[in-house]
């Protein structure tokens, strides 16, 4: 697990290559497991290959939304807040276990923020609610841009942690 967490880094920029079926299914079974509150598993995701629907999500948010110009996959982390107060937290964790099982399988990704974010004078959440017809009672809290890497990335050294961050017993 360490050495998955070290390799895992953003990635911006993808070939033109597509996401396997059996890769897709075995993302969205990784958020599917994800715990949750009381599990209550509020979250659910929407999968997006087409490249005109993914140019439009990438213009639902003023800016920070360059990769997913070049992602062959885009999962929309949403979830109930009707079932969850904390579907934020709940939506956090499904989305890294993604992100996870992305480098897994050898694919990049990186998480673009929805949640709290503004196109123009409206919420960028709003707008990838409308694009893609996910109801209001919904959450938004970020796009997956994922897919194949055309960049490379050097693994996060464990000695170069800060360890000044961690306390024991007490803070």
């Amino acid at each position: 697990m360490i050495e998955l967490l070290s390799n895992r880094r953003s990635i911006r920029k993808f070939t033109a290559q597509a996401v396997s079926d059996e890769h897709l299914e075995k993302l969205l079974a990784a958020a599917l497991l994800a715990p949750s509150s009381k599990d209550t598993r509020p979250v659910e995701l929407v999968a997006v290959r087409d490249k005109a629907t993914i140019e439009t999500l990438a213009a639902c948010r003023d800016s920070g939304t360059m990769p997913l110009r070049t992602a062959a996959l885009v999962l929309a982390v949403t979830a109930d807040t009707l079932k969850a107060d904390v579907w934020v937290e709940n939506a956090s964790i499904a989305a890294i276990l993604v992100q996870l099982e992305a480098e897994r399988l050898g694919l990049g990704s990186t998480w673009v923020q929805m949640r709290l974010r503004t196109n123009g004078d409206r919420s960028a959440e709003a707008e990838v609610r409308k694009t893609l017809g996910i109801p209001e009672n919904y959450g938004v809290l970020c796009l997956l841009a994922i897919g194949h890497k055309d960049e490379i990335k050097q693994p996060r050294q464990l000695d170069a942690a800060d360890w000044a961050r961690t306390h024991k017993e007490r803070f």
